[in-house]
């Protein structure tokens, strides 16, 4: 992660809720949990690229059936 940081406001009532859920456990703070799920959020939007292209997998599976691995 960076190492550079800002300040988020977030409601009362929500940091109370994190504090709760972080107790007891591994997270050292709010802000690490918080920064924590933005990141896996934002992630999730991502998209992956293809390993191979279309096309390409095409190609791929017609030199495997020449080869007799694949019918």
């Amino acid at each position: 992660m960076e190492k550079e940081f800002t300040a988020v406001s977030i409601p009362t009532a929500l940091l109370k809720r994190v504090e709760a859920a972080i107790k007891g456990t591994d997270v050292s703070s709010v802000s690490s949990y918080v920064a924590k799920v933005v990141q896996e959020a934002l992630s999730k939007g991502e998209t992956k690229p293809e390993v191979f292209s279309q096309e390409d997998e095409e190609k791929v599976k017609d030199r495997l059936k020449a080869l007799g691995y694949i019918d």
